[in-house]
């Protein structure tokens, strides 16, 4: 069995480790490397950390649809799959049509809704009580190729996008190589993807401002589905409250939305467009992130203020 690997980020890892144990992997496709923090030293992205301690070829193409001499070697290699995890680029017909049963991509939902970019954070985000992982045959389109297994995972009330994503990121691993099996001995049925869809777009830290005359359900919902990044937000007078937890009340002051009704070490309850939300986990600038009980023995919250 001939498998090339692509992929770039963390979420990738854990199925690079499973097809090196069950099969072997060729080569691996990521994307090229990174300065990063203060001094900008250059980082290597996890999947490439992760194929180096295996003393696997590591190609970073800048675009691979422009590099005609990778894609070359490429076809000379004759893969059986390239199986594609997040890897960050596009892939031309040219390079869909080489292995020989085709590029596999693992994708974070349960298609057809959520393509794109972030579908664990916007499933979270819009209240959905299920996600989970599916397998695809990959095409020219964005998330669009005959779908090929799926594993579903319930959304608890209160898990965050980052626990969402532990999870499919260690399952996904175990679908790649059921797909892969099932692939080969000709046991999956390949299923078309419908045009009903939710669009996963990239996320961004304009979005992470809470806007309180929403309902306290749909606040909440946006603090679990951008923690951990890049985690919401809102104005405590001129200071910017990050957001990490909170709780969906029942409680309605007939004040304006955003104020703060009560101040307790349980938390800040504060009014929403409907019901109300109480705040337990926060961070303010050059702060760690703390319990409202833990941030109220230093520091004090006025009731009646307006978070804006």
């Amino acid at each position: 069995m001939k498998i090339v690997f692509m992929g770039t980020p963390d979420f990738a890892v854990p199925s690079l480790k499973a097809l090196i144990e069950k099969y072997g992997v060729e080569c691996v496709f990521t994307q090229p490397d990174k300065r990063q923090g203060r001094g900008k030293k250059i980082a290597y992205s996890p999947v490439k950390e992760e194929a180096l301690k295996h003393d696997i070829e590591v190609i970073q193409p800048i675009k691979l649809k422009d590099e005609k001499e990778m894609i070359k070697n490429l076809k000379d290699l004759e893969p059986d799959f390239i199986i594609v995890v997040a890897f960050g680029q596009i892939l031309t017909k040219e390079v869909l049509d080489i292995p020989k049963y085709g590029c596999i991509n693992l994708h974070g939902s349960i298609l057809p809704m959520y393509r794109g970019a972030a579908p664990i954070n916007w499933a979270i985000i819009n209240g959905e009580k299920v996600s989970g992982n599916t397998t695809m045959l990959m095409d020219v389109g964005l998330d669009t190729g005959d779908m090929l297994l799926k594993d579903e995972v319930e959304i608890t009330d209160d898990m965050t996008a980052g626990e969402l994503y532990e999870i499919l990121k260690d399952r996904g691993a175990d679908l790649l190589i059921q797909t892969i099996e099932g692939l080969v001995n000709g046991t999956i049925e390949r299923e078309k993807q419908t045009d009903e869809t939710f669009y996963a777009k990239m996320l961004n830290k304009d979005m992470a401002k809470i806007d309180w005359s929403k309902s306290a359900k749909d606040i909440k919902n946006l603090i679990r589905g951008l923690n951990p990044w890049p985690i919401a937000f809102t104005n405590y007078e001129d200071k910017v409250m990050k957001i990490y937890e909170s709780e969906v009340k029942d409680t309605k002051g007939n004040v304006e939305a955003g104020t703060i009704l009560k101040v307790s070490k349980e938390g800040i309850l504060v009014s929403c467009g409907e019901g109300s939300l109480l705040i337990k986990r926060i961070q303010f600038p050059g702060k760690k992130a703390l319990t409202v009980k833990e941030y109220l023995n230093g520091y004090k919250i006025e009731e009646g203020t307006t978070l804006k």
